[in-house]
């Protein structure tokens, strides 16, 4: 996929599932219940053991999901990344080098960022979402909206303890798309591989979102 029907998709179906756990066999179980359930959007944590292995085989066993790969080092990492079939790269925080790389590359790049100053470094840079990271601990959806008002321009990610109570009223506040981790992925039914859960809860969050921007569409 193209860069551009990358960032289409992630503007369409407004979620991004982060999977950071323990191992990559915890890892290819969460992306393929949450693929499952009807979040075709993944990034897989640098942390997780053996994570170029996660992402080759996600991307080979599922060409539905579109997978993304956490970058905490240089371009050599990044590399290393869409060699394993990474569509796009991101970060916790934003890094100028690994920027420039996925300018050159052409590659959707979501590095994370916290206050305006960081945003809009990152956005100069190419970014094309920049993840407000982490959202609910500096104000959530009254954040987010302060942060839209003079940064209108800005695709902005929700990201770091979205929870079902505030999924909605994080795309109120103006987030283009959410990134939830154990809280669509919780750690209880990866440790007993609840299939089903993890499924419902892809389907209760995709469901936030829709009926969010259906009221802001409805109210506009």
């Amino acid at each position: 996929m193209t860069r551009e029907e990358i960032r289409k998709q992630i503007r369409e179906i407004g979620l991004v599932a982060s999977v950071r756990v323990a191992s990559d066999d915890a890892a290819v179980f969460a992306a393929e219940n949450v693929l499952a359930g009807g979040v075709s959007v993944v990034e897989i944590a640098a942390t997780i053991p053996n994570s170029e292995m996660v992402v080759r085989d996600l991307t080979a066993r599922f060409p539905s999901l579109i997978v993304g790969a956490e970058v905490l080092d240089g371009a050599a990492v990044a590399n290393g990344s869409l060699d394993a079939g990474a569509m796009f790269l991101t970060a916790p925080g934003f890094a100028p080098q690994i920027a420039q790389f996925c300018e050159e590359r052409e590659v959707a790049y979501i590095p994370g960022a916290l206050t305006p100053t960081e945003i809009m470094r990152a956005h100069k840079a190419g970014a094309d979402f920049v993840k407000i990271f982490p959202c609910a601990n500096v104000g959530g959806e009254s954040y987010l909206r302060a942060l839209k008002a003079p940064l209108p321009h800005v695709q902005l990610i929700a990201a770091g303890g979205v929870t079902q109570g505030t999924a909605g009223r994080l795309i109120a506040a103006g987030a283009t798309a959410l990134g939830v981790g154990e809280e669509l992925i919780p750690p209880q039914a990866i440790r007993f591989r609840e299939s089903a859960w993890i499924r419902e809860l892809a389907s209760r969050f995709l469901t936030f979102v829709r009926l969010a921007r259906e009221a802001m569409e409805a109210s506009s």
